[in-house]
């Protein structure tokens, strides 16, 4: 007797999983300061330990979705959630930024076998109507990546920064359990060959990339090793990811991203709004993040706090979102929730000061949830309406991934130009503060300021101290408010970009009946 699986029970089990593997590309944005302190690691290294997880999350998504189709989606799902649950275990017993790096690596790789399977199963589950399925889903995508910071915040001040990690143990165990009792072992049983020239070159290609880019003020943007130039990295990696889709487009047999999925308008222009959003969700954070703490002397508690209306608001708009778009043309949804998000990011960086009262950031905040509640549930609904079951593993793969790509860009990217900025804000700050101290002391204090731009340095004098906080509290703010303008700038291209998808995507018919071999696998143009 075959055994009856009820839907909405099957994707809430796999939203926990989801929901802790995206919580954990946020939720060290609030644990940044207590990091640098405990494993006394630079402001790069800690970068790293977000960038990596991005990029081990991002590459192997293609490929993984392929692997869900062959093998059974609840197969890779489970073998992720195990990979991703023993690498928490391992980064909460790092004891170095080198080895913290590693672990949140392979973490990073367990969250790739996971995410795309999810998606896929909303298709076998939801076979119509699957807009509040979809809501659901992208709610919590949401919610999660927002509410790191506050449930970051609660873990680090309460208990220490190793708990953000050790807390997915226990998280990742009962996600197991109810995956094995609630979920089908649906088996779709596609035969892929598995594109081994394109899998390098997308992943050598976006190392390349976001090494250069996160490194490049480190270097000076010079020699890295051997005669090699951040520049050289940077247009290696550009020119591999050139050749990725070359062979793409060449790969007659079963390319790694099927380029004829990009015929539906709708698809191309979903996933180029859905690197925008990434982009900008990532790069938004840290600053603000650091500035909490660092800057006004919040706990990492009050500091997360700070997102909690994003959180809510996110989750709870979510699914009237993901409703609202069976309605009506979810692009429109979107626009006006990418217009909001952008409007929030740049109140942020306008009222970005030293001495801000911290009540001005709350209607930014409110204005950031509520776009980001309306923009996930009906773009992953409006992007994938028009693709084919068949060719849902890829689909959800893509889309997935171009969301993760968007957040690794924009940890690297924001990384970058806030260390850049800090470079350049800083001096001045220092400056300023030093022709306020006695001349005697001026060389001591310009000296030792300009050894640590990311911070007080520690062995200043007392004397002096009241001046190096001045400096560094003006210095990062002025950066921080100038980097806003980075993510708030790539929602503007995001609102260009949804704006061109289609003005009415209906979604696919359950397929009854094989599919034949000339049977289109996109909407038309």
């Amino acid at each position: 007797m075959t055994r009856k699986y009820h839907p909405w029970a099957a994707l809430s089990a796999l939203c926990l999983g989801f929901f802790m593997i995206l919580l954990d590309s946020s939720i060290v944005n609030t644990a940044v300061p207590a990091m640098i302190t405990g494993l006394h690691a630079s402001l790069n290294e800690i970068f790293w330990v977000n960038s990596v997880y991005l990029l081990t999350f991002a590459v192997p998504l293609l490929l993984s979705g392929r692997l869900g189709d062959r093998f059974g989606p609840r197969r890779m799902y489970v073998f992720g959630l195990i990979v991703f649950t023993l690498a928490s275990l391992w980064c909460g017993f790092a004891d170095s930024a080198t080895a913290l790096i590693i672990a949140r690596a392979v973490q990073g790789l367990g969250a790739a076998a996971l995410t795309p399977q999810s998606m896929a199963f909303i298709v076998h589950l939801f076979p119509t109507n699957r807009g509040a399925a979809m809501g659901m889903w992208a709610a919590v995508a949401g919610a999660a990546t927002v509410s790191g910071p506050v449930i970051g915040g609660l873990v680090v001040q309460s208990i220490g920064w190793e708990w953000i990690f050790f807390v997915n143990v226990p998280v990742g165990v009962v996600a197991l359990v109810l995956v094995f009792t609630l979920v089908p072992n649906w088996q779709p049983k596609h035969s892929h060959r598995f594109d081994v020239p394109g899998i390098l070159l997308s992943s050598l290609g976006l190392l390349a990339l976001v090494f250069g880019l996160q490194n490049g003020q480190q270097y000076h943007w010079g020699t890295v090793f051997g005669g090699v130039t951040i520049t050289e990295i940077l247009l290696g990696g550009v020119a591999l990811l050139v050749a990725f889709v070359f062979w793409q487009a060449r790969n007659k047999r079963e390319p790694l991203l099927p380029l004829a999925l990009f015929t539906s308008r709708s698809f191309s222009f979903g996933n180029m709004t859905n690197l925008c959003i990434g982009f900008a969700m990532t790069a938004q954070f840290i600053p603000i993040m650091i500035f909490l703490q660092s800057v006004r002397d919040l706990t990492p508690l009050e500091a997360g706090l700070f997102s909690a209306p994003v959180a809510v608001l996110a989750g709870v708009l979510g699914p009237f979102a993901g409703r609202l778009s069976d309605r009506i043309n979810g692009k429109y949804i979107v626009m006006v929730g990418l217009a909001v998000y952008a409007l929030g990011i740049g109140s942020l960086s306008l009222f970005a000061a030293p001495d801000v009262n911290l009540l001005l950031f709350v209607p930014g905040m409110v204005l950031n949830g509520i776009g980001i509640g309306l923009i996930f549930s009906p773009l992953s609904a409006t992007a994938i309406a028009g693709l084919q079951p068949r060719m849902m593993g890829a689909g959800s793969g893509i889309f997935s991934m171009s969301r993760q790509i968007g957040n690794l860009l924009g940890s690297a990217g924001g990384a970058v130009l806030l260390q850049a900025r800090l470079a350049a804000t800083m001096p001045d700050a220092i400056a300023t503060q030093a022709a306020t101290l006695p001349a005697d002391v001026r060389p001591q204090f310009v000296s030792a300021m300009a050894k640590s731009v990311n911070g007080i340095p520690a062995g200043l004098p007392e004397n002096l101290r009241h001046a190096a906080d001045t400096a560094f509290q003006d210095g990062f703010a002025t950066a921080m408010s100038q980097t806003l303008l980075l993510p708030a700038g790539l929602l503007v291209l995001g609102l260009f970009f949804s704006s061109r998808m289609r003005n009415r995507a209906q979604p696919p018919q359950p397929v009854v009946a094989p599919a034949r071999p000339a049977e289109k696998i996109a909407e038309p143009a």
